[in-house]
């Protein structure tokens, strides 16, 4: 079953009636542990390596499997980038965010072979004190959800061979306002956290790719 939810009478949000709703861009407590890709250029594929069938499957390296398809990390320069970030509360689960299209790392969705490098934005934890958001469902109902500033440890691996070759830093994303479209949040908790916010990635991408 999928609610409507309405904020302020402007902005619409699709969530799942389960436990928590996959979103595009969402994080997780809970996500204890890091992920642990490894590998180097020359190493065997692993048995859970992967062949892309889209830019979507690039986020399998958040949980250490290699992209056989993907281009070869070689330095970064010259290097295609995607970016991921995992859920509150399905840390395996890694949705792609985005990056601006004039960023010289930016890669159209459909040149996912070109990328050589993938950011795993997994959730460290809320922080400060939740936002009251205030909603409407299909019913007329009013649902009051707390907005949650969020922290991501941003790790960066080779797509190829799932190799950790540096570090973001942590990224932080503060529940200033009310989201006009909030693409998930979990029913039971009625609690949703900030996506990561794309200026910081961005920083980060560009001090790693420069």
């Amino acid at each position: 079953m999928v609610a409507l939810l309405v904020l302020a009478g402007v902005g619409l949000a699709l969530v799942d009636d389960d436990e928590q709703t996959p979103s595009a861009t969402s994080g997780g407590p809970g996500a204890d542990a890091s992920p642990t890709p490894g590998g180097s250029e020359s190493q065997e594929p692993g048995d859970n390596a992967v062949t892309a069938r889209s830019d979507s499957d690039l986020g399998n390296v958040c949980e250490g499997s290699q992209i056989l398809n993907a281009a070869p990390y070689n330095g970064p320069s010259g290097a295609k980038a995607y970016t991921f970030a995992n859920s509150p509360d399905r840390p395996a689960l890694w949705s792609s965010t985005s990056i601006a299209s004039d960023k010289p790392y930016h890669a159209e969705s459909t040149d996912f072979e070109s990328v050589s490098v993938v950011g795993c934005l997994e959730f460290v934890g809320g922080q400060g004190t939740p936002r009251e958001c205030e909603y409407t469902d299909l019913g007329n109902r009013r649902v009051t959800i707390d907005y949650v500033a969020s922290r991501y440890k941003l790790t960066f691996y080779a797509a190829k061979t799932a190799e950790k070759i540096g570090d973001g830093g942590t990224v932080s994303t503060p529940a200033n306002r009310c989201p006009t479209f909030l693409s998930s949040y979990n029913k039971n908790t009625d609690k949703a956290y900030a996506s990561p916010d794309t200026d910081a990635v961005e920083t980060a991408l560009d001090k790693f790719l420069s």
